[in-house]
């Protein structure tokens, strides 16, 4: 007949559920957090973040000057009929081909491109190219009759420049290589940007930035201000961006969930409190056991190892006694000793590290010699 030593599915509930609890009312939390900001788009380059990377400054500056700014994350937003309306897509996330399509079947009136990839200027601005150059950031004039460039003038700019047809419009650049870029495509207006940090809020006031900003997204009183997410309606094709195999909110929440794991541990970990002596049920006195220990080697003969440990306890008195280290060496231990005791040597060495006993007589008088050293030694 066996008797079950493991908990009963109660106990473990009983164990188990607090933990479970905290950890679902965190998560619970995160998602509840995660759902009220979705509304609100954040990060680089958006219109509700005052972050030195954002865009609130540009968004309230447009609000200022009678222009209705809508964020948002969402790509249906992008591909209603933007007819009479802009449309400002940021420089984050990644589309397929299929939702670039989308977005330019829904005829906006005035796309504004900040920073894009070759895919969205394939489809949205055909003939405007990334040249791969960088421009260094610093103060330069419009060098183009662009309306919106001539009132704004000497504007900071630094980013990535383009390559656009002699029909385009090309401004602040050095002739070759342009950061900014307006194609006319017949049924609406395209403007190319690649320095986005001259319209963010730490470098809007600087320059013309502020006015090359409200010329050129302030052309119409409806503006839809998009950031794409790593989020796609369509298959992908060879030409990838490559999305992250993990979306970001995937990754919120596994953040979460290890969050939750840690709190847990650290609240099971408190339970634990001090420590708490307990009453032994059967107190063994030190000679009981060392008595018994010497029988079991008596049985077995084992005088080496009783040799062994006679010797290491005498060895341990001596190094107290002298100060000598633990790891010092016999010929060390044996000269110090001698020294202290006036013995010879060479029968210290033999009393302290010579050869086991052959007998138990011999093992006795090891024994007793070994007292009578570390009694000479403790009372000198």
């Amino acid at each position: 007949m066996s008797t079950a030593v493991g908990r009963s599915a109660g106990e473990s509930w009983r164990v188990l559920r607090t933990p479970l609890l905290v950890t679902g009312a965190i998560v619970l939390i995160a998602i509840i957090v995660m759902i009220a900001t979705t509304a609100r788009t954040s990060g680089p380059f958006s219109p509700d973040s005052t972050e030195s990377d954002g865009a609130r400054a540009l968004a309230t500056l447009l609000k200022n000057h009678g222009v209705n700014v809508h964020g948002t994350e969402v790509l249906e937003d992008a591909v209603q009929s933007g007819n009479g309306k802009t449309l400002v897509i940021g420089p984050a996330g990644s589309l397929d081909r299929y939702d670039w399509t989308r977005i330019a079947d829904a005829r906006w009136s005035h796309l504004v491109l900040i920073r894009p990839g070759s895919r969205a200027l394939e489809i949205l601005a055909p003939g405007v190219h990334d040249t791969g150059q960088v421009l260094s950031s610093g103060s330069r004039g419009p060098g183009c009759e662009l309306p919106a460039a001539v009132k704004a003038g000497t504007v900071t700019v630094g980013g990535s420049t383009y390559s656009a047809p002699s029909t385009a419009q090309r401004c602040y650049g050095d002739g070759i290589n342009n950061t900014v870029i307006r194609l006319d495509t017949g049924d609406r207006i395209v403007d190319v940007v690649g320095t986005p940090r001259s319209f963010t809020n730490e470098e809007l006031a600087e320059d013309g930035n502020a006015a090359l900003a409200l010329n050129l997204l302030g052309t119409n009183q409806e503006l839809t201000w998009y950031l794409p997410q790593w989020e796609s309606s369509g298959f992908d094709d060879e030409e990838s961006d490559g999305p992250p195999l993990i979306p970001p909110d995937v990754r919120y929440i596994g953040w979460a969930l290890a969050f939750a794991v840690l709190v847990v541990a650290l609240w099971r970990g408190r339970r634990l409190g001090p420590v708490i002596a307990e009453r032994l049920p059967v107190i063994v006195h030190a000679a009981e056991t060392t008595e018994g220990r010497a029988r079991l080697y008596r049985r077995s003969r084992a005088r080496d190892r009783a040799a062994a440990a006679l010797r290491e306890s005498a060895l341990g008195k001596l190094h107290k006694a002298h100060g000598i280290p633990r790891r010092a060496d016999p010929s060390a231990v044996v000269a110090t000793v001698a020294a202290r005791t006036g013995r010879d040597p060479a029968m210290l060495y033999e009393l302290l590290y010579g050869l086991p006993p052959l007998s138990d007589a011999a093992l006795m008088s090891l024994s007793h010699e070994l007292d009578v050293l570390t009694q000479e030694v403790r009372h000198r």
